[in-house]
């Protein structure tokens, strides 16, 4: 089970949370969003990668963000084509693409982009791409075709532990290869709380999850 810790802004906040150990670290690179990251990215221990966030943005600005931060991959939150994520792949870059569900979701969009991205991410359809603060209804994920690996996003946070719980008991959760966390785990907008992000994950230690 793997953790992304995403909206990342503060720079001493980002030290904080890299002594967690979370496997993926991201920084969103989308100018509306209240967590858009222009600032500085400390060293960082190897492990711990560090995620792009983009929304419809341009081969070439992303391109440059991934120069100019060392990013190890990418995150894609818009109507992004299976061309340009084969365009990223080719740069060596993990790709990770983003679909947003309600309360149904056609998975049949997927198919264009089984062979050029490494795994999905499944959030919260909403007014906003991404940062909506509330869950889907998982149990569309029963009828996932798909034998990618994919994370669940969305509202995460521990007030869902226990549905969290049950759904990692149920067959459909098989292939979930981790969460996402962001605004259930901040005191402001970027600024995550450690303890809140520690409990989480020694909630799921318990309950013999090896992260």
């Amino acid at each position: 089970m793997k953790l992304k810790v995403c909206g990342m802004k503060n720079e001493n906040n980002i030290l904080d949370v890299a002594d967690l150990d979370p496997n993926y670290m991201g920084f969103i690179f989308y100018e509306k969003s209240s967590r858009y990251f222009d600032g500085v990215i400390p060293e960082l221990p190897e492990h711990i990668k560090k995620i792009g966030v983009f929304v419809n943005s341009t081969f070439d600005y992303i391109k440059g963000k991934v120069e100019k931060y060392n990013l190890q991959g990418v995150q894609l939150h818009g109507d992004e084509s299976p061309e340009l994520c084969q365009r990223l792949k080719e740069l060596e870059l993990y790709v990770i693409k983003v679909f947003s569900i309600k309360n149904q979701f056609d998975f049949k969009v997927l198919e264009p982009y089984e062979t050029v991205c490494d795994n999905y991410l499944f959030d919260t359809k909403g007014k906003e791409p991404g940062g909506n603060g509330y869950t889907f209804n998982w149990n569309v994920l029963k009828s996932y075709p798909s034998a990618k690996p994919y994370f669940l996003s969305g509202g995460i946070g521990l007030d869902q532990m226990d549905a969290i719980l049950l759904f990692l008991k149920r067959p459909e959760s098989y292939l979930c290869l981790g969460f996402d966390l962001n605004s259930k785990f901040e005191t402001a907008a970027g600024l995550k709380d450690t303890t809140k992000l520690n409990d989480f994950k020694q909630k799921l230690i318990a309950n013999n999850y090896e992260l």
